[in-house]
């Protein structure tokens, strides 16, 4: 118990107005002038522990803490500590403590690993529970347990059977083969020479991690895990005085736990070996595992500024932005749109001392790998020597400035980012930081830049720099070997253990399990006291609303009647006053309008919504034109699908502008809807671009599940299906010979989407912005509103309930393994029946034992991450399609992490095992603090008032009258749900369940899930792919079909006539599924609000 009271503050924050700073100088604080922030900069005399605290308005509490993490070797020491520090610290050695402590504390724990540093955060709904979990979070850092057992189960190990296992393996096994991380790796391979840390894997390869010792990792947490080599950043509504009495007081619990002030300490990156510039270019070619062989990728890398310049390091991302930011820009232009080489040209700057420019080539046919690259180059060269466009320069500049502005109004990540990347490399007496952050004085430099000044930095950075490439090229064949090759490795090993050590491996891990499964005592957990709610400070916005939106609504306050003093409108037009320079607009469309033969076709209109040539006083403007001018006038802008705002049937249409730019952004959207012309030959780059994606797309296992779930759970009239990668996977193609052989066909189709969609009573919209500072906030809308014409009543909103498929209204008795070569892993997914309703008696009860299960080192934590059996297990709510799921994320062996969650819930039911206390108390903390997450800024929070009052029709005080019920909820009513909701996941006649898995997985999971009560099939992913009918004239089709064939080894499952093999059996047309990514999850916990 000393101990105890020693990492725990056992007397509230002093409330002083004048702070006793002790051992923590003051180094710097600045305001931020486009944000409206504080920035204060802190560093402690005692150990040289930074700190840097940004003062920001909202309900959440952002907290990161990262350490510099080197290190030159392959190990994965520096992940797997990323791990370990969870599970006890020598005050609390207990795992699980720090997150049950959290969940209590409206608080969520996450961490991170990357290349050059180890990231911890904790994000709170208000300040007396971060500050209750900060100094016990710290502890865990700085003096965590890592005992031999925590090691053995959560690192690697070697199970009974034989096989690899634990959380961090499994993690790898998952990733280890995918095309981009085999592609970066060789490219840090060739970028950095030995003894540069940059080269390293610091997730671990497999062959590390299976020989790292506990030693080692103790090791490398004592070099690198040092007060002094850890920054803390705090954003949000922090009390100063407090924070710094609690880590004074934490300091001195820690002071014999660390090197003395004395001893030497090597910064790391800053003192370590620099990288060298390259001296010569390089082309490197690695093959990935994929039996679809058609299309590769490629990654080239350069070396660009110095990090502590930082007007060049903002000059380059300038430079990125006109080289490749949309499709008006010259990478982009030619090599996607034009002459379609790549799917898409995506870049990233990835900071180190020395910058490096990624730049990747997505989708490139296998056999243009060369052809791309060459032409990637000549189009550099050629940009380099002539001219730029300096108009275009300098609207990237002012765009990427007013970019600046909107994500300052964004999450915590804007501010968090570079203050990390500051820390790493930047110097510390803060300048770096000041300059990067205070002001946007960069850019007024930058739009003083003439073309020689541009194109001088295009040459030494890009154009004329040396460079490395990476081609990556699918390989069926090396699918095949990996798959054999891993076999006989383990069956290699069983046969040299023998049948004893076995025997002894699996004691070891029993006992391992045990070990970690010790007890908190109780006396500790009631030591933190669940905290008040007072320091939660929600975001407040004001409802007004105009045309038919005003029937649902009557007020008297005064931003209603400056709506209603601008006049009457027909559209449904919903504000939310909120303080903000940005005005954010969202315009909801129904899809049950479009024709059921037209939906796959959704996919091409909105890839192309925003890209299209256009009409204006009688002349064409090309797309080019068009995009540029976009991007010029606005913030940001998107085309996209629902599921953000809970309805994945619905589509959403999104420009931020700022709020002088109001008037603009509506006529916008007005000459999208109906100046826009849908040209040939802009539907065919879109066309073969997103055919280019699908093969990466087929090798996400995780997004394969839940695709073939939405096939099999969802019928033809779902959004979310037809536009999902399996229906596009061979809509696409047939869409693509149409457009040689009937291309006015198609064009008529865009056409006919176009006026369906664009309709007055097919729309919703919503604008969140400072409504006193806009002129004309509804009669801006008035030629928008003519345009559409006559207004009918307005229609229904789409329901994800109505476009179930018989087997998605009544799971049961289906169940498919699906085999997939480029994982090494296991995905899986059960769905039953659920309730539909949001005001349903049983919801309340269903939140409380989801959040319950879910919590980490909660149930299901405990039985499946615990003993290394998936990196993770959750029961998930879909409401708005009255369903329940289950998912198994990253399995070595899902039949085991399945059963250990089944008895789970069993023991709950029949009262084996009893309800904890404190973690239902967590549970329902947990509850509160993702209302607080989800309206963590104002545009957030508006937008979370018409999700409730719109989509959900909720009353305003919805939240308060469901935690009220949570709160309310009783151990019976939660057994009630777990076996009436929860428990018919786990049986083969209730629910449907699907898996994605390695090759070599399939036959023990077949036979496996036979034995619990399953039918399994297994099928490859060509079974569940649908064409929604469209089909070939003869002459034509026959050469579609040897085209289609070419290296499709995925596809081979088509029938002679060019069906898919899934028409042929009973799940067709409304047995057909779902596919957006179960675009069912739109109402999972982070989105119940």
């Amino acid at each position: 118990m000393e101990a105890l009271q020693r990492a725990q503050p056992s007397m509230p924050c002093p409330s002083s107005s004048s702070p006793d700073n002790q051992h923590f100088n003051k180094i710097q604080d600045f305001d931020i002038d486009y944000a409206s922030t504080t920035l204060t900069q802190y560093e402690s005399t005692r150990t040289g522990m930074r700190v840097i605290v940004v003062d920001q308005e909202g309900p959440t509490i952002h907290g990161s803490f990262a350490l510099a993490t080197e290190i030159h070797d392959d190990s994965g020491a520096p992940h797997t500590l990323e791990h370990l520090c969870f599970l006890g610290s020598k005050s609390f050695p207990y795992k699980g403590l720090l997150d049950k402590l959290a969940n209590r504390a409206y608080s969520d724990t996450n961490a991170s690993t990357a290349t050059d540093y180890t990231e911890y955060t904790l994000d709170s709904a208000g300040w007396a529970g971060f500050v209750q979990i900060l100094p016990v979070y710290l502890e865990h850092l700085i003096a965590p347990l890592m005992t031999d057992a925590s090691c053995y189960t959560e690192v690697h190990h070697i199970d009974g059977k034989g096989n690899d296992a634990g959380v961090v393996y499994s993690e790898m096994q998952a990733r280890e083969n995918n095309s981009d991380l085999l592609m970066y790796l060789k490219s840090k391979r060739t970028l950095y020479a030995e003894g540069i840390g940059f080269r390293y894997e610091t997730f671990g390869v497999m062959e590390s991690l299976r020989s790292l010792t506990a030693d080692r990792i103790r090791a490398y947490h004592k070099e690198m895990y040092q007060p002094r080599n850890l920054c803390l950043v705090l954003i949000g509504e922090v009390d100063h005085h407090c924070l710094l009495e609690v880590l004074n007081h934490f300091e001195s619990t820690i002071l014999q736990d660390i090197p003395g002030p004395e001893t030497p300490f090597r910064r790391p990156w800053i003192d370590s070996e620099q990288a060298l510039r390259l001296d010569s270019s390089s082309i490197e070619t690695i093959e990935f595992p994929e039996n679809d062989e058609s299309a590769g990728e490629i990654l080239i890398s350069f070396f660009g500024p110095a990090y502590e310049d930082g007007l060049l390091c903002t000059a380059s991302n300038v430079l990125l932005t006109y080289l490749a930011g949309s499709s008006a820009s010259i990478l982009e232009n030619v090599l996607t749109e034009r002459e379609q080489l790549t799917s898409s040209i995506s870049y990233e700057i990835e900071t180190h001392p020395i910058v490096v420019i990624h730049f990747t080539l997505s989708g490139v046919a296998t056999e243009k790998l060369h052809a791309a690259l060459n032409r990637f180059f000549v189009i550099l060269t050629e940009t380099a020597a002539s001219p730029l466009d300096m108009h275009y320069l300098q609207d990237c500049i002012k765009r990427d400035r007013c970019h600046k502005k909107l994500y300052a109004e964004s999450p915590a990540k804007f501010f968090n980012d570079p203050i990390l990347e500051d820390f790493l490399f930047g110097k510390r007496d803060g300048s770096t930081l000041k300059a990067r952050l205070a002001d946007l004085t960069f850019f007024d430099t930058l739009l003083t830049w003439d073309d020689l000044q541009w194109r001088h930095w295009l040459r030494v950075w890009i154009s004329e720099a040396p460079s490395v490439t990476v081609l990556g090229k699918p390989s069926a064949s090396l699918a095949e070997r990996i798959k054999t090759e891993e076999k006989a490795r383990v069956e290699a090993r069983k046969a040299q253990l023998g049948g004893a050590t076995l025997e002894d491996l699996q004691e070891r891990l029993i006992a391992a399990k045990a070990k970690n499964a010790e007890p908190i005592p109780e006396e500790v957990l009631k030591q933190f006291e669940v905290p008040g709610t007072d320091s939660i400070h929600f975001m407040t916005t004001t409802t007004a609303k105009a045309g038919t939106a005003k029937q649902e609504m009557t007020s008297e306050d005064p931003i209603q009647r400056l709506i209603d003093e601008d006049g009457p409108s027909s559209l449904y037009l919903h504000f939310e006053h909120i303080r903000s320079n940005f005005a954010y607009i969202t315009l909801v469309l129904g899809t049950e309008i479009v024709p059921l033969r037209l939906k796959p076709l959704l996919t091409v209109y909105g890839e192309t919504f925003f890209s299209n040539p256009m009409m204006r006083d009688g002349h064409r403007i090309e797309f080019e034109q068009v995009i540029k001018e976009i991007e010029r006038d606005t913030a940001d802008y998107e085309f996209s699908s629902g599921r953000a705002i809970g309805n994945s049937e619905v589509l959403m249409i999104k420009m931020h502008v700022e709020i002088e730019k109001y008037q603009l952004a509506v006529r916008w959207l007005q000459d999208l809807m109906k100046n826009s012309i849908f040209d040939l030959e802009r539907i065919k780059a879109t066309t073969a671009r997103l055919l280019a994606d699908i093969p990466e797309s087929k090798r996400d296992g995780s997004d394969m599940v839940t695709c073939v779930e939405l096939m099999l759970s969802t019928s033809q009239a779902s959004r979310a299906r037809a536009t999902s990668t399996l229906v596009q996977a061979v809509y696409l193609k047939r869409i693509k010979q149409l457009l040689e052989s009937d291309p006015q066909l198609v064009l008529n189709q865009m056409t006919e989407i176009s006026d369906s969609l664009h309709q007055a009573s097919n729309m919703r919209i919503l604008v969140a912005t400072n409504v006193r500072k806009v002129q004309h906030p509804v009669s801006s809308w008035r030629d928008y509103e003519d345009a559409l014409g006559t207004s009918k009543p307005l229609m229904p909103l789409d329901s994800c309930l109505s476009r179930l498929s018989e087997s998605g209204r009544s799971p049961g008795n289906i169940a498919f393994i699906i085999p997939m070569p480029p994982i090494d892993s296991s995905f899986a997914l059960t769905v039953s029946k659920g309730p539909s309703s949001f005001t349903d008696p049983v919801f309340p009860a269903l939140m409380v034992a989801a959040s319950y299960l879910n919590a980490i080192e909660g149930p299901l934590w405990t039985a499946v991450r615990g003993t290394g059996l998936a990196y993770a297990a959750n029961i998930n709510r879909h409401i708005n399609s009255g369903q329940v799921s289950f998912e198994i994320y990253r399995s070595p062996d899902p039949l085991k992490a399945f059963l250990a969650s089944k008895d789970v819930v069993s023991k709950l039911i029949d009262g084996t095992e009893g309800f904890d206390e404190f973690a239902l108390e967590g549970a329902i903390s947990s509850i509160v603090s993702k209302f607080a997450n989800v309206e963590a800024t104002r545009s957030s929070a508006a937008e979370s008032r018409f999700i409730r009052q719109v989509i959900r029709g909720l009353p305003k005080d919805w939240p308060s009258i469901i935690l009220d019920s949570v709160r309310r909820v009783t151990v019976p009513e939660i057994r009630e749900v777990l076996k009436t909701i929860v428990m018919p996941l786990f049986r083969g006649s209730t629910a449907n369940l699907f898996v994605t898995c390695a090759q070599n997985l399939q036959e023990g999971l077949l036979k496996g899930f036979e034995e619990v009560g399953f039918e399994p099939f297994i099928k490859p992913l060509a079974f569940f792919q649908d064409d929604y009918g469209l089909q070939m004239p003869d002459d034509a089709y026959n050469a579609f079909r040897n085209d289609e064939d070419e290296g499709q080894v995925e596809d081979e499952d088509e029938d002679e006539d060019g069906d898919d093999v899934m028409d042929d059996t009973e799940y067709t047309d409304e047995d057909s599924s779902n596919a957006d990514d179960i675009d069912n999850v739109d109402d999972t916990d982070t989105q119940i609000m």
